[in-house]
């Protein structure tokens, strides 16, 4: 299997059925979380933004979008007239992309890292705080 550099090559490399639709929803993506940072992971597109966000990835007959258990289990009942797991998702070739859909799950994710991120970072100082206070 072929190695991935980045979201461009992976992009590029997908057949022309897929290519224009998986176009449409890294852009989706894009748009929801703009200051998010790009990679591939686990060879496929990822974003990130205070933590994994989503990764997405061309499959022969779907597009498939993972966007973590939260994301599944947040949005359940809207995606459930798709074939889903877990924390994966996956949007037919053959069918409208739901691209709204597609945006609140991103913008949920961005929320759901940023309070972690939050809760880490107080946690981090409450224990420097009992650190110093022992010491003094």
């Amino acid at each position: 299997m072929k190695t991935y550099n980045s979201i461009k090559e992976y992009l590029h490399e997908q057949p022309p059925a897929s290519q224009k639709i998986l176009a449409s929803v890294l852009n989706t993506i894009r748009t929801a979380a703009p200051g998010a940072t790009e990679s591939i992971s686990y060879n496929m597109p990822a974003f990130h933004h205070d933590g994994i966000l989503v990764y997405v990835a061309a499959c022969r007959n779907h597009i498939g979008f993972y966007p973590l258990p939260s994301g599944i289990k947040k949005f359940y009942t809207e995606i459930s007239m798709y074939k889903n797991s877990k924390g994966a998702v996956q949007f037919p070739l053959d069918q409208p992309i739901p691209h709204a859909l597609i945006t609140q799950i991103v913008k949920f994710r961005i929320k759901e890292n940023r309070m972690k991120a939050i809760l880490k970072k107080n946690i981090k100082i409450q224990k420097k705080k009992l650190t110093n206070k022992k010491k003094g």
